[in-house]
């Protein structure tokens, strides 16, 4: 058993050291908003944040994660409050909304570490691949919950 601390709270799992933090996450805790992609952290579809930085679960084995603090996309709200989730729907960003817990999760990183990003800084920190291609509703999405757009 491997103690693991998600969202808050400290959940002891039986899993492999070796296991990806994106299984951990799915599978033993039943937290599916973060979404397998390409399985090597290449599309950001399973970003969360580990001690405040945004990171790739499919990639991450569960050994890495040691005592630091997981987030989740389930653990920025459980009423969609969170300025960005709210930016997100106010945009109507999804198209197949397949890589939106990812996209938001890089979104909340990027704005706690730059409060006021321009459109460079946006297109900088987001590395995430939509393959609906909805990146122009992501930057507006982005300016609104940085109170850039009303």
């Amino acid at each position: 058993m491997v103690a693991i601390k998600v969202n808050g709270t400290t959940h002891q799992v039986d899993a492999a050291p070796d296991t990806p933090l994106l299984w951990v996450l799915r599978d033993n805790l039943g937290l599916t908003g973060t979404k397998y992609g390409c399985g090597i952290a290449q599309c950001g579809a399973c970003t969360v944040h580990i001690d405040g930085n945004p990171t790739r679960a499919c990639a991450t084995p569960l050994s890495a994660v040691g005592t630091s603090a997981v987030l989740t996309i389930e653990g920025l709200s459980k009423d969609k409050s969170h300025a960005v989730q709210k930016a997100w729907i106010a945009e109507q960003v999804p198209q197949c909304g397949f890589c939106q817990s990812g996209q938001i999760m890089a979104a909340v990183s990027l704005l706690e570490k730059t409060p006021k990003p321009t459109d460079a800084d946006i297109d900088a920190a987001m590395t995430n691949i939509c393959r609906c291609g909805t990146y122009q509703r992501v930057r507006v999405a982005i300016h609104r919950a940085a109170g850039n757009k009303a």
